[in-house]
């Protein structure tokens, strides 16, 4: 799929079991956090151009997702972010946090809970809160997350989230993610994250004192309406704002060189105000 492919996962003890990660480059520390039901490769067409451009960069699978272990007890924004936060220490921080969907929430826990930890945000397609949604459409997704088609419905899913064009290597990455998830405990741990609430991760925004970037898909189904999203983020977080046109959920993967472009250009301003 990309020379993300080519790098060595490795593996960092947690209470209750161990992440997984995949680090690359020289340079201030980048680190990649996914989004539920995802996998560290959601940025494999990011890490690469991340380096290129003089970071370090480390992509985390969320718990019980990819190479993480299924032995967790918690798998909401607070472990994630929790997770970041040992990852940055382990590979000597701060650093920006790079965060999907999920992931942002994640970033913005950790962001709330040791700023000298995080020198930056960059939020993509982000739930740092529990957005307006239609009950009916929320109870539905509820309903299709439980086992024992937990994982067919996903992937049946995965498509609207790439709404225009798809990544030419969708059908691929889509395969992996199923494939995945038919590996032991792997199924039940993402119904377990589905559960999860984003207000810890609301309540920690008036902390977050760290730069920020919101990057959001203009077609992103699964807001009501993802430029209002964005600018709501960016009101509470002094944040700059960049909206993909047409993109969906992934932006990152649907059209690489615009977002790598505009992380490059924010990655370079936090670390010039360093």
């Amino acid at each position: 799929m990309s020379d993300f492919d080519d790098l060595p996962v490795q593996y960092l003890d947690r209470p209750g079991g161990r992440i997984a990660f995949r680090v690359t480059g020289d340079g201030p520390l980048v680190i990649a956090v996914p989004g539920m039901g995802e996998l560290a490769s959601s940025f494999r067409h990011t890490v690469p151009a991340l380096r290129d451009a003089g970071y370090r960069v480390a992509a985390m699978d969320l718990r019980g997702h990819g190479d993480s272990d299924t032995t967790f007890d918690a798998y909401d924004d607070a472990a994630a972010g929790s997770d970041a936060l040992a990852l940055i220490r382990h590979l000597g921080g701060p650093a920006v946090i790079v965060g999907n969907s999920l992931g942002a929430g994640a970033a913005v826990w950790a962001a709330g809970e040791d700023a000298s930890a995080v020198s930056g945000l960059a939020l993509i397609g982000p739930f740092v809160r529990n957005p307006p949604t239609n009950p009916v459409m929320a109870a539905a997704f509820r309903l299709a997350m439980l086992r024992p088609w937990a994982r067919a419905a996903w992937l049946a899913y995965l498509p609207s989230l790439y709404p225009g064009v798809k990544p030419t290597d969708f059908d691929e990455h889509r395969r992996r993610i199923g494939d995945n998830l038919r590996e032991p405990g792997r199924t039940a741990a993402f119904v377990a994250t589905t559960h999860t609430d984003h207000r810890v991760a609301e309540e920690r925004l008036p902390q977050v004192a760290a730069p920020t970037i919101v990057v959001m898909g203009t077609a992103d189904p699964d807001f009501a309406d993802p430029a209002a999203e964005a600018a709501w983020i960016a009101e509470r977080l002094d944040a700059e704002v960049t909206l993909i046109e047409g993109a969906g959920h992934y932006p990152q993967a649907q059209h690489p060189d615009v977002v790598n472009d505009a992380l490059t250009a924010f990655l370079n301003r936090v670390n010039a105000d360093a």
